[in-house]
């Protein structure tokens, strides 16, 4: 009676059984989460491509090419040159500085303004011919507009044209004798260079050559030599104590000198 009972229980417990276990399956991890799951840990051929795929970097540009964009350009410098006077004009060694600032063009050409502003005379004991005294002893000044073509990287040559003067102060010069000044009674311009005026202050033209060689320090700054030759043609004005009877104006004493020279120097530069 026993046995029966007890079967009777079980057989009856195995219906509940049997339904228990498929849902407790599903409460813990849906069909569709577990495929789902399934096919995202299953590496796939094209995940695989795009983990191999090598991405580059977009090409960077040289110090050396970026100097020839065109654009601003400024240069700061010094130089130490000499100025010969020709046809008896006095002459000196001197320096100073200069700044040249301007645009480049293309990768050949620069449009550049040049202003230069300096000392001469300062280690000049004589003049032209080696008598003392006769030397320059005051300030000279020059601008001009270079057209410069770039050669190489770093060579670049300019062909400047503008103006040039010379002021002087005391220079040692022989003053003519004061009669002589006083008894002028009009402006005149002395036909030769020699014998020079006493004290030369005036503007005339001016022009240059000029090498200079470059170094590119980075992406905004170069620096480097620069080799220069250049003339002058000054237009000396003297004033003397007189004074012209017709226009009431100091008579004045003018002269005309001629110079060439040379001056070797180094610059800083932007862009």
């Amino acid at each position: 009676m026993r046995l029966l009972l007890f079967a009777l229980a079980i057989t009856a417990l195995l219906p509940s059984l049997a339904w228990a276990e498929p849902v407790a399956e599903s409460a813990a991890m849906p069909a569709a989460v577990t495929e789902a799951v399934a096919s995202a840990a299953k590496p796939t051929a094209e995940s695989d491509d795009d983990a191999l795929e090598i991405k580059l970097s977009l090409p960077t540009e040289s110090d050396r090419m970026a100097w020839k964009n065109p654009g601003f350009r400024i240069l700061l410098g010094w130089d130490y040159g000499w100025m010969h006077g020709l046809s008896g004009a006095p002459g000196g060694r001197g320096n100073g500085v200069v700044i040249r600032f301007g645009s480049r063009l293309d990768q050949d050409w620069s449009l550049m303004l040049n202003f230069a502003y300096g000392s001469i005379g300062a280690a000049s004991a004589s003049g032209t011919y080696g008598t003392p005294g006769t030397g320059l002893s005051g300030l000279r000044f020059m601008g001009t507009l270079d057209p410069t073509l770039h050669v190489t990287d770093h060579l670049q040559l300019a062909m400047g044209f503008g103006f040039a003067g010379i002021t002087e102060g005391r220079s040692g010069r022989t003053e003519p004798a004061a009669e002589q000044l006083n008894t002028l009674v009009s402006s005149f311009t002395l036909p030769k260079a020699y014998p020079p005026v006493a004290s030369c202050s005036g503007v005339g033209v001016g022009s240059l050559l000029r090498a200079e060689y470059l170094f590119v320090l980075g992406p905004m700054l170069t620096s480097g030599a620069t080799l220069q030759v250049d003339g002058q043609w000054t237009g000396c004005v003297q004033t003397t104590r007189s004074v012209d009877s017709d226009t009431a104006q100091p008579v004045t004493r003018r002269q005309w000198w001629p110079h060439v020279g040379g001056s070797l120097g180094w610059v800083v530069g932007w862009r």
